[in-house]
């Protein structure tokens, strides 16, 4: 995963603003391809069957309980890693190349270097939800890396918030409570989805997180 991050990176990099975007999605275009054309390989539309889970450290995940208890621990551990990396000197100099790219090289950052080191801290935690994903379904297909798969994942962090990490996790709650809850008693889910990102983008653009701590602070100044 690493080794992957590290070459995507190097790629997406020599692009900046609509042009990372555009590159990004041509990676992962080409890798949605190869898992679709590389039958020998993927097993083309069939996916990936696996039998049972790991024992790591000798605990059996086989039961539902003991994979939620080890998948939680894993999300913690990669929330306090995030938490560490934003607040970090290393997380500042990150926002640095992001707000002020020219000032940060004018003082002496390597800029490219240091997206290139976020990209791949972020490509890592991204191979461990799939190595997640894969071993709670038992199975993966191309579709897993196609690109709504993509546009998906980027709706739940714009929906929660690009500027805290709560948020992300609040807009990925969103979207599998609307998919596996409300989808079994609203025959137009989607629809109804839909309608709250538009909400949202309306009302609260910074995103769910941000927008409703904004509303509290609001209404504890109104109350004073």
């Amino acid at each position: 995963t690493l080794v992957a991050s590290g070459v995507f990176a190097a790629l997406a990099l020599r692009g900046s603003g609509l042009g990372f975007v555009m590159i990004t999605v041509a990676l992962g275009q080409i890798v949605w391809g190869v898992a679709y054309r590389w039958i020998s390989l993927t097993n083309g539309d069939n996916g990936i069957t696996i039998q049972g889970r790991p024992r790591p450290f000798g605990l059996s995940l086989a039961s539902p309980p003991a994979f939620y208890w080890a998948t939680l621990a894993v999300f913690l551990v990669a929330l306090g890693s995030m938490a560490v990396f934003v607040r970090s000197p290393f997380g500042a100099s990150v926002r640095g190349t992001r707000d002020q790219p020219r000032r940060m090289n004018a003082l002496g950052y390597h800029v490219w270097m240091i997206r290139f080191l976020a990209f791949v801290f972020s490509g890592f935690w991204s191979g461990v939800a799939g190595v997640l994903y894969l071993y709670y379904n038992q199975f993966v297909s191309p579709q897993a890396v196609a690109l709504t798969a993509s546009a998906e994942a980027l709706l739940m962090v714009i929906a929660g918030g690009t500027a805290t990490l709560l948020g992300p996790i609040a807009g990925a709650a969103l979207v599998v409570v609307m998919k596996n809850v409300a989808s079994a008693y609203i025959e137009r889910w989607n629809f109804v989805l839909g309608a709250i990102f538009v909400a949202i983008v309306v009302f609260m653009p910074e995103g769910l997180v941000p927008g409703t701590v904004r509303l509290a602070r609001w209404a504890l100044a109104r109350g004073r």
